[in-house]
């Protein structure tokens, strides 16, 4: 059944920019938002199989969920109580999923629902944050407040951990590009990445930078927002050159969800402004769009993902909806 919000954005409720640029990107973005029918969830970080099937992660009421958008079905796979999903990603092994409050990664059978829980090795904080696979299926993965960065060999259950160096540096987004891991350390002005089985940092210019999440271009360029002053970032590791732009927002952005189009726009989205505002970013131009507004005012968008097929972006928010933005030119 339906739930339908079902909430379409026009263009006529897009909003002027703070930060005036010389120039706007000429982008349109239509946002559908489905209400959840789990109460205090916090819906988040959902994963696209195809554009029929839509993964999400419960965090406050502790179960992973899928939707049928053709639909409007929802179907609930309840944890135990206390994991605290964090996320969810799925390929051909199943869905794995973080439970960020009880130290395991999850493993569902898609056909049965049947769940493994593996808990991470050591003590103190496990609190496992953010996936990406590898070309073979493994998990790169953040333990946040545990300060590490994660691998599992997603067949034998297998962990390698490796501490940062920098205290309280937080590891929190991965994305895995040529099946090397980056990362955003959003406890400082650090990303770093593991190379020859060490971790390697890399500092951001300024001193106040906090990068919260990632996205990768095709031509491996990373991209990161600044969450605490407002700026998008891009890194290159060939030639590790940096370079940053300020978000329509400023001060008050604070971009949190970050991805990628397939024609290398930058789409994040501005949390500190409510409602929440999407916004996308050309680098090649270096151009911004004029912000859209999340119609159920978002709260925060955590996490959002790109899907090719259908030409949109997939996000959840801290208001309880799974939303859609199809992006036209």
């Amino acid at each position: 059944m339906k739930t339908a919000i079902n909430l379409v954005l026009t263009t006529a409720l897009a909003i002027v920019a703070q930060a005036a640029h010389a120039e706007e990107l000429n982008i349109d973005l239509t946002i559908e938002e489905w209400e959840v029918p789990f109460e205090g969830s916090r819906s988040r970080d959902p994963w696209i199989v195809n554009s029929d099937e839509i993964w999400f992660v419960g965090q406050r009421s502790h179960y992973v969920g899928t939707f049928t958008p053709s639909t409007g079905e929802f179907t609930k796979i309840d944890l135990e109580d206390g994991a605290g999903p964090h996320t969810v990603v799925v390929n051909d092994r199943g869905a794995w999923y973080a439970g960020n409050r009880a130290a395991h990664i999850g493993h569902i059978d898609r056909e049965t629902h049947e769940i493994t829980k593996i808990p991470l090795p050591g003590d103190g904080p496990r609190d496992v944050h953010t996936f990406d696979f590898t070309s073979d299926g493994d998990l790169w993965f953040s333990v946040q407040g545990g300060n590490q960065i994660g691998f599992m060999d997603t067949e034998t259950y297998q962990f390698t951990m490796y501490d940062v160096e920098t205290e309280r540096a937080r590891p929190y987004g991965v994305i895995v590009h040529d099946d090397q891991p980056w990362y955003v350390l959003f406890g400082t002005n650090k990303l770093a990445t593991v190379v020859d089985g060490s971790v390697r940092e890399i500092d951001l210019p300024r001193e106040n930078t906090r990068p919260r999440r990632l996205a990768v271009t095709d031509d491996g360029m990373l991209f990161y927002g600044d969450y605490a002053e407002g700026y998008i970032g891009r890194y290159n590791p060939q030639t590790e050159q940096i370079d940053e732009w300020r978000a329509p927002g400023e001060s008050d952005s604070k971009p949190y969800a970050v991805t990628n189009d397939s024609e290398g726009r930058i789409w994040f989205v501005e949390t500190g402004i409510q409602p929440n505002r999407f916004v996308a970013f050309d680098p090649e131009s270096e151009q911004f769009s004029r912000p859209f507004e999340v119609p159920s005012e978002g709260g925060s968008v955590r996490h959002m993902v790109f899907d090719e097929e259908t030409n949109s972006i997939w996000f959840g928010t801290d208001k309880n909806t799974i939303g859609r933005a199809t992006i036209s030119d």
